[in-house]
């Protein structure tokens, strides 16, 4: 494409935090980054690490205690590095800064719950809560899980647990019992906080039963905290003395300052969990002082979040994605959660929540705004969306396609961030950049102070070739281990194995002309017909351009001492897949990829299974073509899809 798909104004560029970042760097240190656009700035990022992220914690004004210069040690050390070995801080002070009366958090639950919490009440909700928790005997270091929707006690026992010093892990409720105990088994919580029920496409799921079950496989649970949703005070004496309601448990604890405890700056504060797909999940370790720099950064400076700001993303809480958001309260924004179906009941209800909440930042996962798409829906037409400046995708690879579906369709001034990192971070390689173009099927740049690079198959950096995503020097939010891995064995193994020194993320990606990034699937998922690796997001953006295929998912089949591309597609309803079609696919592909990328074969499914957070699980599918067991389908929002994809006669021939 010869010209981008968005250019900022000078006016919108003028007003970013990031060129105040710029100028005020500019100040302090006397280089020349002001008003030359974001190469300099992050040229400068990775040459000074130490004076840049110490710059971010200025420029932020993270409450704590910085400690004593030198803020980074062992800096040519991956894994081994320690960032700001002498600072004191609390995660939640800094996104408890705010008490005033002002929206803090903004909860739609469907078409069935609406709520709003002040920055004040907010502040009075965890201040109950943290003293109810430290009454249970709650303190640094132990465990407080949550397994909820994404609704304000969700945030508010989080930043509980972590002023405290507690360490806090979520799952959402769509995950059945042995997902949760892969999950909460693993790191021993002291108490679970989980909600009674939950909607979901206009239904009513009762939980009680699960939690049972639940409470029954973690003996090392002294309370379990029942949060009403569905219902008010759910019967629960069904789950035993340990149970209390929500209500009951904060009843003695009246508002009052909140005793913030200063920890060290790698002070766990998440366990997040690798998908689990292919085993029980990995549980990776992040650090309170990492997490809060790197979202500062990501929410001030790449997103153009600030006071008063109003930030949207469509996620569970348990996607990585839900940290992040609730981050953004210290930028001091309001948070706008949603609940439930982004599809109930006719597909409007998040643009319904964009303009009734005036959001500023929305966000979405790559695969909802192709739904749309699929769907013929046009928020432009029937939403003003006059508030939103910033659009968000993740997830996924957003194609080139969804770009243009989203300045068509959506809106045509705003900046559209495709975004991509991922749990093992808590953040971001890639990110938005508010100051700079936007190109078609590209992520603008590479994040401040991230130093990323793309590398060959021998380890040479390579740009305008694919490659793997490698991050080349160490950054604040790397995990500070995984949980029960004493000798750092699993944690080396997981990032450092192919390059040693070098993180290598996973992702197949290119290095652009522009600067930014195009992302062509997870690494474990290339294809490699003939010795020539394809990235899988190549075959589906040719494939999904098709009014019929609603979705589609390919694998490399071993066959014949090779490996054959084998493509399934879920159609609209009421399709067959025929020769026609099947050959329409293949001279699409064809046509605007290459030979290499065509099918051996085509094959029709009803579903797709993914990951709770919506991810297809090509490695899950593979597994099954070839007869291997998949090990944890407990990880799978749908685990009966496949079914579908386990000893096709047409795969045998």
């Amino acid at each position: 494409m010869s010209a981008p798909l968005w250019q900022p104004s000078a006016e919108r560029i003028a007003a970013a935090t990031i060129t105040r970042f710029a100028r005020w760097l500019q100040e302090r240190t006397g280089r020349p980054l002001a008003d030359r656009g974001y190469a300099p700035l992050y040229d400068w990022s990775l040459a000074e690490p130490a004076a840049f992220w110490e710059a971010v914690w200025d420029f932020c004004g993270v409450i704590g205690d910085k400690g004593p210069a030198p803020f980074l040690v062992d800096g040519d050390r991956m894994p081994g590095a320690r960032w700001f070995p002498g600072a004191r801080l609390n995660f939640a002070e800094n996104l408890l800064r705010r008490r005033d009366d002002a929206d803090a958090i903004v909860f739609w639950g469907e078409a069935e719950v609406r709520r709003r919490l002040s920055f004040a009440e907010l502040h009075d909700a965890v201040s109950q809560t943290a003293q109810a928790l430290a009454a249970a005997g709650v303190g640094a270091g132990d465990r407080v899980a949550g397994y909820l929707p994404n609704m304000p006690e969700t945030v508010i026992a989080m930043l509980a647990a972590a002023s405290l010093g507690a360490i806090w892990s979520s799952s959402s409720p769509d995950f059945g019992v042995q997902g949760v105990l892969d999950r909460f088994g693993q790191i021993a919580p002291k108490v679970l906080v989980a909600a009674e029920g939950y909607y979901y496409g206009g239904k009513t799921f009762d939980q009680t039963g699960k939690l049972a079950e639940i409470l029954a496989g973690l003996p090392t649970v002294e309370r379990l905290v029942v949060v009403p949703y569905v219902r008010g005070r759910a019967p629960i004496a069904g789950l035993g003395a340990r149970a209390v309601h929500w209500a009951d448990f904060l009843a003695p604890h009246a508002p009052a300052p909140i005793a913030f405890a200063r920890l060290p700056f790698d002070h766990p504060l998440f366990i997040m969990y690798s998908s689990g797909t292919t085993g029980v999940p990995k549980c990776i370790v992040h650090g309170a002082g990492g997490t809060l720099l790197q979202h500062l950064k990501e929410h001030r400076l790449h997103s153009d979040v600030n006071r008063d700001d109003r930030a949207f993303y469509f996620t569970t809480c348990g996607w990585m994605m839900w940290n992040w958001l609730v981050s953004a309260l210290a930028a001091e924004a309001t948070l706008l959660l949603y609940d439930g179906s982004p599809f109930h009941p006719d597909g409007n209800v998040l643009w319904d929540l964009a303009d009734a909440e005036r959001t500023t930042l929305f966000g979405t996962s790559a695969k909802y705004i192709d739904a749309l798409a699929k769907a013929g829906l046009a928020p432009k037409r029937s939403h003003d969306l006059g508030s939103v400046r910033t659009i968000a995708s993740t997830g996924s690879p957003l194609a080139p396609e969804g770009f243009e579906y989203v300045y068509r369709a959506i809106k045509d001034d705003v900046c559209l961030s495709s975004i991509s990192g991922g749990t093992d971070i808590i953040s971001c390689f890639a990110l938005g950049n508010p100051i700079g173009p936007v190109w078609a099927g590209e992520l603008q740049v590479r994040g401040l102070g991230m130093a990323v690079a793309v590398y060959d198959d021998d380890g040479r950096p390579v740009r305008g070739e694919k490659g793997e995503l490698v991050c080349t020097a160490p950054f604040p939010s790397m995990p500070i281990h995984f949980w029960n891995d004493p000798d750092g064995a699993k944690y080396r193994a997981a990032y450092f194995e192919r390059f040693p020194g070098i993180w290598c993320h996973g992702d197949y990606v290119e290095l652009t002309r522009h600067d930014g990034l195009v992302i062509y699937g997870r690494s474990d998922a290339v294809l490699n017909p003939g010795g020539v690796r394809i990235g899988t997001a190549e075959i589906y953006r040719q494939v999904e351009q098709l009014p019929e295929v609603v979705e589609s998912l390919v694998v490399g089949q071993d066959w014949d001492h090779d490996v054959r591309v084998v493509l399934f597609v879920r159609l609209r309803d009421g399709l067959t897949l025929d020769d026609a079609l099947a050959d329409r696919i293949r001279r699409q592909i064809r046509a605007n990829a290459t030979p290499r990328h065509v099918p051996a074969k085509i094959l029709q499914v009803g579903d797709i299974p993914r990951t709770k957070s919506g991810k297809i699980v090509e490695l899950a599918v593979r597994n099954v073509v070839h007869g291997r067991p998949v090990r944890n389908v407990e990880a799978l929002a749908n685990p009966e899809a496949l079914e579908q994809f386990r000893d096709r006669a047409e795969l045998a021939v």
